[in-house]
């Protein structure tokens, strides 16, 4: 394996046109079109310092299970003032970043005065997101065969990684916040092989069953007691263009999941669409229609030939 050069040893050969060229390329890209300019250029929402923001975050919502090993009930709610006093406002400078950049201005107080309700209010969130958490390890819990007790779902599953870091961020995506939410989206996504946009709305006692290879679209919207599991696709059939040939941007076009419904492995289930509630849909199906309450669907059972052979190598 090669070594890297020291940082005080010059290269070979003379590297001011290299640099002279990136520079003219960014400022083609910046003068290309508006939509290109860079607007945060002086800051921008810093995926390491969200990771931080939600880790702690976290430790906040399970002190005992996602804290230090050495906390005790005692000294839990001391734990988590200084978490969240730890957490919060490294958010908001991240939040004031995407505030800054999305508004095109710098140090205004009205996006002072957004980025402290926006952290504010996820901050008094943060028990009801700590119920609906509750409702997904119980799903979980009672869901999986496999699982000994809610604290080994809570600690080893990667769908509980996932929906915890979904549960903030979409808190963060509706306040105001997009960037940032999908930040953390993202790093869920790298951690756990589950992609859920934050837009999605996704209600109590929700289960991913393994989970690596779900992907959950923006504008999915899924009931209560919903059950998925590894490679399922809740995903868009078309996207709409205005009259310049660009993508309509948010426009509903993931499915609606009802209460009660349970989508087996490698499942894509495209476009605007219901599935009613109580309905299971089967491994390896390909959906792109509407079913009504209670259906069942399931792949036709392909024929499967195999020839026995008396020779042995």
């Amino acid at each position: 394996m090669g070594q890297a050069c020291p940082a005080n040893e010059a290269a070979p050969f003379d590297l001011g046109p290299v640099i002279s060229g990136l520079r003219q390329v960014r400022d083609d890209w910046r003068s290309a079109q508006d939509r290109h300019a860079e607007f945060g250029a002086l800051g921008f929402p810093s995926r390491q310092a969200m990771s931080r923001v939600i880790d702690v975050l976290s430790a906040a919502l399970f002190p005992l299970r996602l804290g230090p090993p050495d906390l005790h009930v005692e000294s839990e709610d001391e734990f988590v003032q200084a978490s969240l006093e730890t957490a919060l406002p490294l958010l908001a400078a991240q939040v004031r970043m995407e505030l800054h950049y999305s508004r095109h201005e710098r140090g205004s107080e009205a996006i002072e005065r957004a980025v402290m309700a926006i952290v504010e209010e996820l901050a008094r969130r943060l028990p009801d997101i700590r119920r609906m958490l509750d409702s997904d390890l119980e799903a979980a819990f009672d869901g999986d065969p496999a699982a000994r007790s809610v604290d080994e779902v809570l600690l080893c599953y990667p769908c509980v990684t996932a929906i915890i870091h979904h549960r903030i961020a979409h808190e963060l995506y509706t306040l105001g916040a997009p960037l940032v939410a999908r930040i953390i989206a993202e790093i869920a996504h790298s951690r756990t092989g589950i992609d859920i946009h934050p837009g999605a709305q996704i209600g109590d006692s929700f289960f991913i069953d393994h989970g690596t290879g779900v992907v959950i679209g923006q504008t999915a919207i899924i009931g209560n007691r919903v059950r998925i599991y590894q490679a399922v696709t809740l995903g868009a059939r078309s996207f709409s263009t205005d009259e310049e040939g660009r993508l309509v941007k948010d426009e509903p076009r993931h499915p609606i999941i009802e209460d009660d419904v349970t989508i087996y492995a490698g499942a894509t289930i495209l476009g605007r669409i219901t599935i009613g509630r109580g309905s299971v849909i089967g491994g390896n199906v390909w959906l792109t229609r509407s079913v009504p309450a209670g259906s069942r669907v399931r792949q036709t059972q392909p024929s499967v030939s195999i020839e026995a052979s008396d020779c042995f190598d």
